[in-house]
């Protein structure tokens, strides 16, 4: 079964018939999104980093509790793409993969905030090699992106591909973000809690 991601949702009014939509609905969303990744990277630049923000008892550090944090980010990132699929009906699916679809997203989401949060406060905006510079430029553009994703959701309408592209992009950025991240502290520290 293959749900319309493009229906009529929770009684928003319909355009009217012969007006064509305007392309506010997109600029705001962008402007959003441009708020929030340059927000973020203000802060992050102009905040003095603490080098810390958060530890969990089990792990032996917290780049090993920020790594775990993202790789499970990552996963149901992952259940994201498959589930997206299965609601685009690319791929065979039973009928609560838009449940699965919304589910796994809220959760990737989520689990990323505290890993965000460290960064941002325990770390900031930070530049002394390209890996790093890739990551904070790349995580606060995910940050952004995410958000539009979220303002679309809710317009109406939508040319049918907007959504997969702009949901792409956020799997794309996190993917990156990851492997500068948690596989690059794998690699280099081992697979330790």
């Amino acid at each position: 079964m293959t749900v319309d991601p493009n229906a009529a949702t929770r009684g928003f009014p319909l355009q009217p018939p012969g007006r064509a939509p305007s392309p506010a609905r997109y600029l705001v969303p962008a402007l959003v999104a441009a708020a929030v990744a340059v927000g973020l990277g203000v802060y992050g630049k102009v905040h003095d980093p603490a080098g810390t923000a958060f530890n969990l008892a089990g792990f032996s550090s917290t780049g090993a509790v920020k790594s775990w944090l993202a790789t499970a980010a990552f996963a149901f990132a992952l259940v994201q793409v498959v589930s997206a699929l299965m609601v685009y009906g690319r791929l065979p699916g039973p009928s609560w993969s838009s449940a699965l679809h919304r589910w796994s997203g809220r959760i990737a989401f989520l689990v990323s905030v505290p890993v965000a949060v460290h960064c941002l406060y325990a770390l900031g905006y930070q530049t002394y090699e390209t890996r790093v510079l890739w990551h904070s430029l790349l995580g606060c553009f995910f940050f952004g992106a995410f958000s539009a994703k979220m303002l679309l959701l809710r317009s109406e309408r939508l040319p049918g591909w907007l959504l997969p592209i702009v949901g792409g992009l956020v799997f794309t950025l996190l993917t990156v973000i990851w492997l500068t991240s948690a596989l690059w502290f794998f690699r280099t520290f081992g697979v330790t809690t």
